[in-house]
């Protein structure tokens, strides 16, 4: 189990055993599932107890309600996602070709995690807080990511924050149409016209 699967349980209540971690992996995993299947309202603790295969009982021991498991959960995907992302780039020749690779990468991610948006989406409504800590903990990494490729002269002087937002904002509705909605370009492929719009513009030349 990564970190945030622990730190995503309150800290009276976090597993102290490896036995206990996996079981808590175990419900975070189900939870994707009955919520990402059936939506936060209509999903139930026992619907994922059963998919957990854990005791009713179980589910106590770490999480108090519906809410806190779902709220967790939300910490956990976002997490996973930029470490996929993040392990993706990582050795990138510089910030373009990581921009590729990680558009790319999460691309593939939401093909193999289609419950993600329906998830993250639904938090707006369910737990508004950590729906806006997903975003702004991804922009503000990708913001320091992008001070730095322009302290090294990788890409033009610009307002770091804004430029992380629009980027993020091309991946999500990206992710959307051809990670979601239809598989009908590779990531790869979308990649590639993706950023060469990014690094080249619309202006005719």
């Amino acid at each position: 189990m990564n970190d945030m699967g622990q730190a995503a349980v309150s800290a009276d209540k976090a597993p102290r055993t490896e036995r206990g971690r996996r079981t808590v992996r175990k419900l975070l995993e189900a939870a994707a599932q009955e919520f990402g299947a059936r939506g936060f309202h209509e999903a139930a603790i026992t619907g994922i107890t059963g998919r957990a295969g854990v005791a009713l009982g179980t589910f106590y021991t770490y999480f108090e309600s519906k809410e806190e498991l779902f709220r967790a959960l939300v910490r956990d995907m976002s997490h996973a996602v930029r470490q996929h992302v993040a392990e993706a780039v990582r050795g990138a020749g510089d910030r373009i070709a990581a921009e590729r690779i990680g558009l790319a990468a999460f691309i593939a991610f939401t093909r193999q995690h289609p419950e993600l948006y329906r998830i993250i989406e639904e938090a707006q409504f369910v737990a508004e807080d950590v729906y806006r800590e997903h975003y702004r903990t991804f922009a503000a990494g990708y913001a320091r990511n992008l001070a730095a490729a322009r302290a090294r002269g990788e890409i033009s002087e610009g307002p770091d924050e804004l430029r992380a937002w629009a980027l993020i904002g091309m991946s999500v509705f990206l992710g959307m149409r051809y990670g979601i909605w239809d598989e009908d370009m590779s990531p790869a492929e979308v990649a590639d016209r993706a950023i060469d719009l990014v690094s080249e513009g619309l202006r005719a030349r």
